[in-house]
């Protein structure tokens, strides 16, 4: 069974993100996505609701798993057996970072890194981005699954 991992914090989960899963979800038979814990950053949403979100959104493939993981990419893959990861590339300054990244896990565990260019439609797409136009009262709609922007919509209303 030919397995792969999207990794991320997912915070939230946007178009340009779904599009990764969905173009690894036609090429693996098992799809995970790990929502990565790190305790350094408070999150908008908590992982739990990201996971929700994101089973959510991926339901329709039929072959994603979500789960979260604290530590090591690397150590996910060993624990079940999973030889790739996929990642996501918006602009050559990801390259530079997730390059260094995929000969670090390379090394660490001999698990491939395969990079898919990302659409071009969500190039400057970023969790980060999006929270903080939408905290402006900017329009994210397009960008995010529908109930994901409710979510956020709803949650910025909380923060007031």
């Amino acid at each position: 069974m030919r397995r792969a991992v999207c990794p991320g914090s997912f915070d939230p989960i946007t178009n340009g993100h779904l599009d990764i899963i969905a173009r690894a979800s036609k090429l693996y038979d098992v799809v995970h996505v790990a929502v990565m814990i790190n305790k350094s950053k408070q999150g908008l949403f908590t992982v739990a609701e990201r996971i929700e979100m994101i089973r959510e959104v991926t339901g329709e493939y039929g072959n994603v798993v979500v789960e979260s993981h604290h530590g090591l990419l690397v150590d996910f893959c060993k624990e079940r057996d999973i030889p790739a990861i996929v990642k996501g590339l918006r602009a050559v300054s990801d390259f530079d970072y997730e390059l260094q990244m995929a000969q670090m896990n390379n090394g660490l565990s001999g698990v491939e890194t395969l990079f898919v260019p990302t659409n071009p439609t969500y190039s400057f797409l970023s969790s980060s981005l999006v929270k903080e136009v939408a905290a402006w009262g900017g329009d994210v709609s397009h960008l995010l699954p529908a109930t994901v922007h409710r979510a956020l919509v709803r949650r910025l209303a909380e923060k007031g």
